[in-house]
């Protein structure tokens, strides 16, 4: 069992346990230990998101990975597929993102990229863990010449932009577009102008000015309802919506509708099916992903494989089965054929190229895809006990599958990153599903629930 990572990387409130800088240099000098493979100099990429606390984890894990004889690349705050890709073009021996995502600004983060810009394996991570707890690397200390040094990347914004810009056909421009984009005040606030801009789009801005503590708060991925307004009230062709650290994306069409992940997989898998592109005919997806998303792509001659939650098991099961498309109902998607990770201005400029080449409205485009009534519920508990030896609330379940049969479906689930259980269901009736999802949310709150 892990201790300190969850299911993407180390998360937690900053300047409390785990997300302290003692620890955070520990897990420096860890992962520069892990990652020296040779006698010579090796780098290792490390930038953030927005958040106030990113400036006291940044010089501590810069302490940590110098004090291993590690020379370390700052890029500043940059997108997280921004810094994949960075650190796989410098041919850097990792990457290092502090960030917590979509979380609120208190929080943070600390994940690992290795230097093909992958995310690390499980096993990677219970290296580093036991680097840390064992003590093993205490006594360790380079001197004179053998200390690290650290340098300041001050084209990195340009050079991601740079990349963006040619995952966008060159034939097309975006010219007599109208664009409404939040960047939620995290990441990619410089970076997703800048490439929506120089492709000749008018862009509405929102979310492009972070003082440490405004990152996602009412802005970004998780309140659509900004740029759906934000569309109608300028009469805009589409909104864009992305996340603090800008790897997953939400659109709103022309009416202001929300177009979540499933929808785009289906829009993109649908339209590389019939370019020949989607590779092996299959589109990876979780099991959070609508019943709907499945039924899209089996109608257009295609096929859809489920993983565990979590954008790194997409790409596991990509990896393993040869697979280019990929990804969750949240907005991560990951285009193998241009980056490693999921990545929200990718993403948006993939569907902004379909909509170009068919002439088609975002809200026409959407249309591939008819979605199951969902019903989605969390509950904050106070511990993550198996639900299902708990005997009231695995009666309640059963009881539940029994009445949805083969039309619909149940999911339940711990947040890899937070103390909660995700309750989920799926059925033709979202008046009865809903009604369903609240009573096992009722029961697990009272059996478990935390404050």
């Amino acid at each position: 069992m892990k201790k300190l990572f969850g299911t993407d990387g180390v998360r937690g409130v900053a300047n409390v346990y785990p997300m302290t800088t003692e620890m955070a240099m520990q897990i420096g000098r860890a992962a520069a230990y892990l990652f020296k493979n040779g006698n010579r100099r090796h780098r290792i990429v490390i930038g953030k998101d927005t958040r106030l606390s990113g400036y006291m984890l940044e010089n501590a894990l810069v302490a940590g990975i110098c004090s291993m004889g590690v020379d370390v690349l700052v890029v500043g705050p940059l997108p997280t597929p921004g810094i994949a890709n960075i650190t796989s073009s410098m041919r850097a021996d990792a990457g290092v993102v502090i960030s917590a995502s979509h979380n609120a600004f208190q929080d943070n983060g600390i994940k690992f990229f290795s230097r093909d810009g992958f995310k690390l394996p499980d096993e990677m991570e219970l290296k580093i863990e036991e680097l840390i707890f064992s003590k093993k690397i205490d006594s360790l200390r380079p001197i004179a010449t053998e200390v690290g040094k650290a340098y300041r990347i001050d084209d990195a914004v340009g050079r991601y932009v740079v990349f963006l810009k040619n995952t966008f056909p060159k034939e097309l421009d975006l010219t007599g577009m109208k664009i409404v984009l939040d960047c939620a005040n995290g990441a990619a606030y410089k970076v997703a102008p800048a490439v929506l801009e120089e492709l000749g789009a008018e862009v509405i801005p929102y979310g492009i000015k972070p003082n440490g503590t405004n990152i996602n708060a009412g802005f970004g991925s998780l309140h659509p309802e900004v740029i759906s307004e934000a569309v109608k009230a300028h009469r805009a062709d589409l909104g864009i919506a992305l996340d603090g650290d800008a790897d997953r994306v939400i659109f709103v069409d022309e009416f202001g509708n929300e177009v979540d992940g499933d929808h785009i997989m289906a829009i993109c898998a649908t339209d590389m099916l019939k370019h020949k592109k989607l590779r092996k005919n299959t589109l990876v997806a979780t099991v959070m992903s609508n019943m709907g998303l499945d039924i899209a792509v089996k109608k257009a001659g295609g096929k859809v494989i489920k993983t565990a939650v979590g954008d790194r098991y997409v790409v596991e099961e990509m990896l393993n089965g040869g697979y280019n498309l990929g990804g969750e109902q949240s907005g991560h998607m990951i285009f193998l054929d241009h980056n490693t990770t999921g990545d929200g201005m990718l993403s948006a400029l993939q569907v902004l190229a379909i909509m170009r080449r068919s002439g088609k409205t975002l809200s026409e485009l959407a249309e591939v895809m008819i979605p199951l009534p969902q019903v989605l519920v969390n509950v904050r508990v106070a511990e993550k006990k198996d639900i299902m030896t708990i005997p009231e609330v695995a009666a309640l379940i059963r009881g539940v599958e029994d009445k949805l049969k083969d039309e619909g479906r149940i999911l339940i689930r711990y947040s890899g990153t937070e103390p909660l259980l995700r309750i989920m269901l799926e059925g033709q009736d979202k008046y009865q599903i809903t009604g369903w999802a609240k009573e096992i949310a009722d029961l697990v709150e009272k059996k478990i629930g935390g404050k």
